[in-house]
């Protein structure tokens, strides 16, 4: 049997350009997929690295930021600031989230504790 061509097939290859057309916008959604699992990520660590520094500086005065420091990804850039007054140590924590979407602006995470202070007469 022969095989002839019809002469309404004039798509052929129809297919393989919508697929490349699409290509971009599956791209940019996964995109979006892995910037919000990095938002969510920096926020997490955050509020760790706030819980540890408030609950490490209620111990032990003084060594609250380190500690808050050392709970989190060395690669984030997380400033941590920690304030005891009276019967409660407040830590605070801002990390700034890097956007993985050009011209896409995000404000960094931020996260605050407050735990009892063990000893708020002090040493």
């Amino acid at each position: 049997m022969r095989r002839t061509r019809r002469a309404g097939t004039a798509d052929q290859g129809q297919v393989a350009l919508e697929y490349i057309g699409f290509i971009p916008i599956l791209l940019f959604v996964a995109l979006c997929g892995i910037q919000l699992g990095w938002v969510g990520y920096v926020h997490q660590q955050a509020e760790t690295a706030a819980r540890t520094a408030a609950r490490v500086e209620a111990r032990k005065p003084g060594a609250g930021e380190a500690a808050g420091h050392a709970a989190i990804r060395s690669g984030l850039a997380a400033e941590i600031a920690v304030s005891s007054g009276g019967d409660a140590v407040t830590a605070t924590v801002s990390i700034p989230v890097t956007s993985l979407i050009p011209g896409l602006g995000l404000d960094p995470a931020r996260a605050t504790a407050v735990m009892p202070n063990d000893d708020p007469k002090g040493p």
